[in-house]
């Protein structure tokens, strides 16, 4: 028997539950791993909530990223074998798959052997930051040497992740952030510079950084009326890319803007990602390699004991951390 989170219905994080469930053997093509850490993401807490793009079948698993050895693997399953130390990619559905539990079994596409120098908690926290920086920005969005990014919700760990990514290319991140608390930590993290939108003008404010050229991308997970400054910011043919929905208010097309400088908006989602082999493993070997260069270290936020998952979701939900939530099994 294995102690796994579920929700028997959609709300906050007190509708989560500890349940005794038998997983058996995995099957064909899967894999089983004692858990030892997990990583938190937003997409969870939205898909608890209903307001994930896919809709849970209830009760429902959750879950994405978890680091752990393997316990045992399914037919036709290769290049994994019991007591090997490994971590998961978001690269499955929670329907079928969930690694919020002390044994989970997932797909062995999902699973990648631990990348050397980092420890578990650190292994559960860097695929989904990492890919969905990479894949918005250096898979669609070609960011190279020079590019000026624009990243907001830069304190979140994609935030971060996007920061590192962008000063490994040589290109210049600049970091939207509400309130000036975390402006030292973001300078810290490799912002090239820090926007305080609750006091500064960030179109304005990117155009003095950039003299007068704007930005050429905005990596956004916010959405509402803030893009229409966000198109603001950005230069003659600049490229907005939403990757989430933080906010319950409407999002607007800056249609006039667009026009004007012949913008692109490029919306990014994970799983287009990882659903393609070749792409998934292209990311998987850049997270790599940056890694194993010093180029990518993930932060922890904080880090809560497995009994206070429902705790680390309403910490997450707060809005207070710089960097990921990590919860140890």
């Amino acid at each position: 028997m294995s102690r796994v989170v579920r929700f028997h219905r959609i709300g906050g994080p007190e509708v989560l539950q500890f349940d005794d469930l038998d997983l058996g053997e995995p099957g064909r093509g899967d894999v089983r791993i004692r858990v030892r850490a997990l990583g938190i993401n937003r997409a969870e807490s939205m898909f608890r909530r209903g307001v994930y793009p896919e809709v849970p079948v209830l009760p429902a698993k959750l879950g994405y990223e978890a680091a752990g050895e393997v316990e045992a693997i399914g037919e036709g399953v290769s290049g994994l074998v019991p007591g090997d130390v490994v971590s998961t990619i978001p690269a499955f559905s929670m329907n079928r798959y969930g690694v919020y539990a002390e044994v989970a079994i997932v797909p062995v596409h999902a699973v990648v052997k631990h990348p050397a120098g980092l420890s578990l908690p650190e292994a559960a926290s860097i695929w989904m930051q990492y890919l969905t920086a990479y894949g918005a920005l250096v898979d669609y969005g070609r960011l190279s040497a020079g590019d000026t990014v624009i990243v907001t919700a830069a304190s979140s760990s994609v935030g971060l992740a996007a920061i590192q990514i962008a000063r490994s290319l040589g290109a210049i991140p600049i970091a939207a952030t509400r309130t000036a608390a975390k402006r030292d930590a973001l300078l810290t993290a490799g912002a090239a510079h820090v926007i305080v939108t609750d006091e500064q003008d960030l179109a304005a404010e990117t155009m003095r950084l950039t003299g007068g050229d704007g930005a050429r991308f905005a990596f956004d997970p916010i959405g509402g009326p803030g893009v229409e400054a966000l198109a603001a910011a950005l230069g003659n043919f600049g490229i907005l890319i939403p990757y989430g929905v933080m906010t319950t208010e409407p999002t607007p097309y800056p249609l006039l803007t667009a026009l004007a400088k012949n913008l692109t908006v490029r919306a990014f989602t994970l799983p287009f990602f990882t659903d393609d082999p070749q792409k998934l493993e292209r990311g998987k070997q850049f997270v790599v390699k940056g890694i194993e260069a010093g180029h990518f270290r993930p932060v922890i936020a904080r880090t809560f004991p497995f009994a206070d998952i429902a705790q680390a979701h309403r910490y997450m939900e707060s809005n207070q951390q710089i960097g990921k939530i990590v919860v140890t099994v």
